[in-house]
C-alpha cells in the first residue's frame, strides 16, 4: 500500500489491517476523517498485491454506495497509477470490479429486507476481506454474516481474515461492541478502534471545516468533533447505556410469571410473546406470520410450559390481537384507554411506557435473548420512546408509532410487548404518575 498518500491515524489502522492477531478493525468518527479512503486503499491494495482474491465493499445501500465510496475508490485508483481498462474493469451490471491478476471486488447492498432477514443472498460468497463503509446503518447481523464468508486464500496467501468498518460517531451497535469497550479498556483482542477527527486528514478542504461548524449542536458533536458521547437526550425517556445494561441484569429476581403479546398478522409487522419470570422476561418468541389462532396456540404452549394463570396474561386489544383475546379469554390492552387511577398522561400506553422508562433507567428489568437481531431491535425501539410536546403544559404524551415507524423503518412490536408488562406493576402498586 502507497502509505505516503495515508495520514498518522490511516497508518496506525493500516498496521492492524495487516497483522496476525486482528480480525475487526474500526475506524471510525468526525466526517471528512479520510474514512471511506483507507477502506478503498485497503481493498484496492490487496487486490493488486494478491492474484485472484476476492474482495467485498458493502454499504446500506447500493445506490449510495455507487454515488459515494465507489467514486473514492476510483479516486485512489488514479493517485495511485491504477487505471480503468488498463489494470481494472467495472461492470456497472453485475456491480463487479475486476483487476488484471484476476482479483475482484463485489460491491454489495447490505441492508436487512423482510425478504432476506438472514442474508441469504451472502451465503455462497467467499471472500479474502471486507470493507463495510458507514457500518453504523446496517445490522450488527449483516456484518457477522459478511466476517463468516472471509475465508478464500487466505491459507494460500498466510493472511488473516479482516473486516475494516467505518462510520460516523452513532449510539447504534457500534456504540457498545467497538466505542464503549474501548473506552473502558474492555475491547477484544481481535478488535480494534481507532478515533477519526477532520484534522487528521491533510488533505480534506478548510471550506469543508467550516460548514461542519455551521451545523446544530449535535451534528457538530458527531461529525465535526466525532463526539460517540452527544447527547440528544432532551426527549428521550429512556438512557441508552441502561437500555444496553438491561441485558446484564441477571441480578433481578424471579416472581409472578405472566406473558405479554404484540400480535401482528400474516406478514404485517411481527408477532412478538413475551415470557416473564417477576420483571425478568426470560423468553422471546417471534412469529413473522401467523393467524390469531396460530399466535393464541403459542401463548397457550408457553402458558403450559411455565403455569402462567390466565389473569397474568395480556395481549393488545387493538385490532387482531382482539380475536386472540376472544379465544384466550385473557386481558387485553387497550392502548388509548384511560390512564389508571386517571394520572396525568394522554393514555394507557403512555402511562405503561413512562413507567417501563423508570424500570430501565433504575436497572430493575432483566430483558434475556441470545438473538442478536432481537437484542438489536429492542435497543433501536426502546431509544425512540420519547416525549411529545414535554415543553406544553398538557398531560404527558409520546411520539406517536407512526413517527417511530418512520425513524426505524417498521413497527416498534418488541418494546410495545415489553411495555405491557407494566399494566401489572401499575395494577398493584398504582405508584407511577406525574402531576
Amino acid at each position: 500500500m502507497k502509505t505516503a498518500t495515508l495520514t498518522a491515524k490511516q497508518g496506525i489502522a493500516l498496521k492492524y489491517l495487516t497483522d496476525k492477531t486482528t480480525t475487526e478493525v474500526l475506524y471510525g468518527g468526525a466526517a471528512g476523517g479520510g474514512k471511506s479512503y483507507l477502506g478503498c486503499c485497503f481493498i484496492i491494495y490487496l487486490c493488486t498485491e494478491y492474484d485472484g482474491v476476492r474482495c467485498l465493499i458493502g454499504r446500506s445501500k447500493l445506490d449510495t454506495l455507487k454515488k459515494t465510496t465507489l467514486n473514492t475508490f476510483f479516486e485512489v485508483c488514479a493517485q495511485w497509477g491504477i487505471h480503468a481498462n488498463t489494470h481494472y474493469s467495472y461492470n456497472a451490471s453485475s456491480n463487479v470490479i475486476t483487476f488484471f491478476n484476476g482479483s475482484t471486488v463485489i460491491l454489495k447492498d447490505l441492508f436487512q429486507y423482510p425478504s432476506d432477514r438472514n442474508f441469504d443472498s451472502l451465503g455462497s460468497l467467499e471472500l479474502t476481506a471486507a470493507f463495510i463503509d458507514e457500518c453504523s446503518q446496517i445490522t450488527e447481523k449483516a456484518k457477522q454474516i459478511v466476517a463468516s464468508r472471509i475465508r478464500y486464500k487466505l491459507d494460500e496467501y498466510n493472511l488473516t481474515p479482516k473486516v475494516l468498518l467505518t462510520c460516523n460517531p452513532s449510539k447504534s451497535w457500534v456504540y457498545h461492541t467497538f466505542y464503549k469497550p474501548h473506552k473502558e479498556s474492555k475491547l477484544p483482542v481481535y478488535r480494534k478502534f481507532i478515533q477519526s477527527l477532520v484534522d487528521d486528514n491533510k488533505h480534506v478542504s478548510k471550506h469543508y471545516k467550516e460548514q461542519l461548524n455551521k451545523l446544530d449542536y449535535i451534528s457538530k458533536q458527531r461529525l465535526l468533533f466525532g463526539n460517540w458521547e452527544y447527547d440528544d437526550s432532551d426527549d428521550k425517556l429512556i438512557d441508552y447505556n441502561a437500555i444496553v445494561s438491561s441485558f446484564d441484569n441477571k441480578h433481578i429476581q424471579a416472581g409472578d410469571k405472566y406473558i405479554t403479546a404484540d400480535i401482528a398478522r400474516y406478514g404485517k409487522d411481527k408477532t412478538v410473546i413475551v415470557y416473564w419470570n417477576g420483571l425478568r422476561a426470560e423468553q422471546f418468541v417471534v412469529l413473522s406470520s401467523n393467524s390469531v389462532t396460530q399466535a393464541a396456540d403459542e401463548i397457550r404452549k408457553l402458558q403450559a410450559m411455565h403455569s402462567v394463570k390466565l389473569s397474568n396474561i395480556i395481549v393488545d386489544d387493538d385490532g387482531v390481537g382482539g380475536g386472540v383475546r376472544d379465544i384466550l379469554r385473557c386481558v387485553g390492552f387497550v392502548n388509548n384507554s384511560a390512564a389508571i387511577k386517571k394520572q396525568n398522561y394522554q393514555n394507557l400506553k403512555t402511562q405503561c411506557y413512562y413507567t417501563l422508562a423508570d424500570y430501565i433507567n433504575r436497572s430493575a428489568i432483566y430483558l434475556h435473548t441470545n438473538d442478536i437481531s432481537a437484542r438489536n431491535s429492542i435497543i433501536q425501539e426502546l431509544e425512540q420512546v420519547r416525549r411529545k410536546n414535554y415543553d406544553k403544559d398538557t398531560k404527558l404524551q409520546l411520539v406517536g408509532k407512526d413517527d417511530v415507524k418512520l425513524a426505524i423503518g417498521r413497527s416498534p412490536d418488541f418494546s410495545d410487548a415489553i411495555m405491557m408488562r407494566m399494566y401489572y406493576e401499575l395494577r398493584s402498586t398504582g405508584r407511577y404518575y406525574i402531576q
